[in-house]
């Protein structure tokens, strides 16, 4: 007798012999008892998980001596004619070479003759999706209404080929893979029977690389019986089918979720120069993290997860190095490029850099994390939420000083001496030159701690430097680059009033209510274009925002950022010569009307070619939306 293959020699000759589909083969073997046999059958799943063995030991059931029965004798004559292919009831047929309408007129008129001389006529039609459209409508009566005697039988591996018509006229049954597990116990079973040695990691590795298909486990140990004779170790299994050890995918998922990139090249490295394949590397990869993310969110269940005990203990071990979290984010990297590595022409390249974004994204923090850690510290002492209140506000003589009620905060000394309301400034020993003195601030300023002592004259520029550079005017300064900003960036800084230019420092207050604008306009990114727009107009310096209160009576002050840093805004501030008469009087009514800040408007144009809003609404899959801003910077505060 010829050699025959382990896939052949070891089919399931039985429902009970069957494989990982008891939900298949139970309702079969019910549906004989009870007598409720349909006309028409479809086995659907994926190559080798036993579509036309199922209908092949269905048929057995039907056509048995006695039949039907769902516990037939196996060496039953006509059961043993089907099992051979001889039987002329039972007849098998190929649906990708017979799938004209003249084979299925055929199949049709001989439908109508009685059976030889079992109870039914079967036909099973394999790969049925590859009939033609022609074909499946020339098959509709007679699948509908067929003789008594004729039962039709179809497997399939793509059902949504089969049209709606044909699949409402059958009884549909889904077989899905075969478990890890199932597989290694009938290859063990097989093994034994074959006289072969081999190990339960070797066994592992042919039912990794089966991917739930008997039929190709089977036909793979078979082949290494060949390859290896009568022993078999995993070596041999991975060589052929050009997988990673599991000791060498469980290290290379370790230095990942440990963020180690030296070890994670080098691991990939040698995988590469052994001959491993890294499309199946990367598929390995995913139910590696799968499993540890579903081990993770189960509280280490392990009934729910295909995987040997020293997976198990690996598991456990690397759940502590990251979170669930941190685990979905580098699933959501593996499959995303697991789409992508068909057509990487580079694929060691592309691998190196997709597991490199996996560690990134394993260390990420959310943007939800981050804006409630921003919401933690607003709301604690000094975190920016509130803004203290100073309890006096030093003004420009002729102005008196606008008090508010006393903030309880403990007392910081002063990093410069700021003159206090009641202590008289001296006059200058000189007064200087008109154009060198800088122009008053529109804003005053607060003191960050009163000092008893007076503080020291600020020496005035030397007047050949003044006339070169000429007096500056914070307001028109401000205004030129706040027009010449980007829309973006213009939202935050129209919000600020200039308090002063001084010694190539240009301050800019924002009220309370305007503290959002402000922390916009604190980033580094915004700083460096207002200091370049500076740079641009002639006036090379640096910029600095700052807080300003409002109290009762309509005059803005300067508040205090730190103690370490106190703010100054000219010679309002005490510094310099006091203003006299008329122009007190002008500074004092120009203070007490402060400018408002004019609503932002921006072209639509202008807001959909401005590079920062297209990066914006892309990363936060955002729409624009039109807001009118109020004219008053603390309206609604």
């Amino acid at each position: 007798m010829s050699y025959q293959v382990i896939a052949r020699k070891y089919r399931p000759q039985r429902f009970e012999d069957v494989v990982g589909q008891e939900h298949v083969t139970q309702t079969l073997s019910n549906a004989i008892r009870s007598g409720r046999i349909a006309h028409a059958y479809l086995f659907c799943g994926p190559r080798g998980t036993g579509k036309t063995t199922v209908a092949r030991i269905f048929a057995k059931a039907l056509n048995c001596t006695g039949g039907p029965k769902a516990d037939f004798d196996d060496t039953d004559p006509r059961c043993r004619e089907i099992a051979e292919g001889r039987s002329l009831d039972v007849l098998e047929i190929d649906g990708a070479s017979n799938n004209g309408v003249e084979q299925v007129r055929e199949l049709r008129d001989t439908a109508r003759f009685a059976p030889a001389s079992s109870k039914f006529k079967i036909y099973i039609i394999d790969e049925v999706h590859m009939l033609s459209t022609a074909a499946f409508n020339a098959l509709l009566k007679t699948l509908e209404e067929p003789p008594a005697h004729v039962k039709f039988l179809f497997a399939t591996t793509d059902p949504e080929k089969v049209l709606p018509t044909i699949l409402s006229r059958c009884q549909r049954f889904d077989l899905r893979r075969i478990p890890t597990a199932l597989i290694v116990r009938h290859l063990s079973t097989i093994a034994t029977q074959e006289g072969v040695s081999i190990g339960d990691a070797a066994l592992h590795g042919i039912a990794r690389g089966a991917d739930g298909g008997m039929r190709d486990a089977e036909s793979t140990l078979d082949q290494l019986i060949s390859f290896c004779g009568e022993r078999i170790e995993e070596a041999d299994v991975l060589s052929m089918f050009g997988l990673a050890a599991r000791a060498q995918l469980l290290s290379l998922s370790r230095a990942v979720l440990a963020n180690e990139a030296s070890s994670v090249l080098r691991e990939l490295d040698e995988l590469v120069r052994n001959g491993k394949d890294l499309g199946r590397l990367l598929n390995d990869l995913l139910h590696h993290f799968r499993n540890l993310l579903v081990y993770q969110v189960t509280g280490g269940d392990l009934n729910l997860l295909e995987i040997s005990e020293a997976e198990g203990s690996e598991l456990q071990t690397q759940a502590g190095l990251a979170s669930a979290e941190a685990v979905g984010r580098v699933l959501e990297v593996l499959t995303m490029a697991e789409g992508r590595m068909r057509d990487a022409a580079a694929r060691k390249i592309f691998l190196e850099v997709t597991l490199m974004k996996a560690m990134q994204a394993r260390s990420a923090v959310s943007l939800d994390t981050v804006l409630k850690q921003l919401g933690q510290l607003r709301q604690e002492p000094g975190g920016g939420g509130s803004v203290p209140t100073p309890s006096r506000t030093t003004e420009a003589p002729g102005v008196a000083p606008a008090v508010s009620a006393p903030a309880a905060r403990p007392p910081a000394p002063p990093a410069t001496p700021i003159a206090s309301p009641s202590t008289p400034l001296p006059a200058p020993a000189s007064p200087p030159a008109p154009a060198a003195v800088p122009p008053v601030a529109s804003i005053p300023v607060v003191p960050v701690a009163a000092s008893p002592r007076p503080p020291e004259a600020v020496p005035a520029p030397a007047p050949a430097a003044a006339a070169a550079s000429g007096p500056i005017d914070p307001a028109e300064l401000w205004s030129q680059v706040v027009s010449s900003a980007g829309p973006m960036i213009r939202s935050a800084l129209q919000a600020g009033t200039p308090v002063s230019w001084e010694k190539g420092v240009l301050t800019i207050g924002y009220p309370g209510a305007m503290e959002g604008q402000r922390a916009m306009a604190e980033s580094e990114r915004t700083r460096k274009t207002v200091e370049s727009k500076l740079a641009e107009l002639g006036r090379p310096g640096t910029v600095k925002f700052v807080r300003i209160a409002e109290p009762a009576g309509g005059v803005a002050s300067l508040a205090p950022v730190s103690a370490a840093r106190p703010l100054s805004g000219g010679s309002a501030g005490g510094t310099g010569a006091p203003a006299t008469g008329a122009s007190a009087a002008a500074s004092a009514a120009s203070r007490a009307k402060p400018e408002k800040v004019v609503p932002l408007k921006i072209s639509d144009a202008e807001f959909k070619n401005d590079p920062l809003i297209k990066e914006a609404l892309e990363l936060f899959k955002a729409q624009r939306v039109d807001v009118d801003l109020p004219s008053d910077p603390g309206a609604g505060s």
